[in-house]
């Protein structure tokens, strides 16, 4: 008998991964909508960050847009090296300076998001990934056609 949990965790992994995208993304995109909208509380308490200014609105656009594209799987590879980028940039420049450690510095969320963005783009996608439905309708030749007509 074969008590491993290996071959069942393999099968739910795609969609772990695309429900772990979704939470993420669509949380990284609440922040940036409560800062550049004044939604959901707004930024750091109320209010919003005054339009181009640098880096708080920009941030807040990649928030927005980032998280966005990450949640609905849209080149989320390339959108997740982003957010995290920013997320490290946050850290590094405001969190950072104030004390070493996160704990100590209030840069708890920017390391977590920095990470977890991180993940997504080495991992990619998961399940239910708008970009899979995008590579189906742009590709008008089955795989061996495909295969075929590059190797001639």
């Amino acid at each position: 008998m074969n008590f491993s949990p290996a071959p069942p965790l393999r099968t739910v992994r795609p969609i772990v991964q695309a429900a772990f995208r979704l939470v993420i993304g669509f949380l990284f995109a609440c922040h940036g909508a409560a800062s550049l909208f004044g939604v959901l509380g707004g930024a750091h308490g109320g209010g919003t960050v005054p339009a181009l200014q640098w880096p708080g609105w920009w941030a807040a656009l990649i928030e927005l847009a980032g998280g966005s594209l990450v949640a609905l799987g849209l080149f989320t590879r390339t959108a997740a090296v982003i957010c995290s980028g920013s997320m490290a940039y946050a850290y590094f420049t405001v969190h950072q300076p104030n004390a070493l450690l996160p704990i100590d510095n209030g840069g708890e969320p920017a390391v977590v998001f920095c990470w977890t963005f991180l993940l997504i783009a080495c991992l990619g996608p998961g399940a239910y990934a708008a970009e899979a439905l995008l590579r189906k309708t742009t590709d008008t030749k089955p795989d061996d056609e495909v295969a075929t007509a590059s190797t001639s």
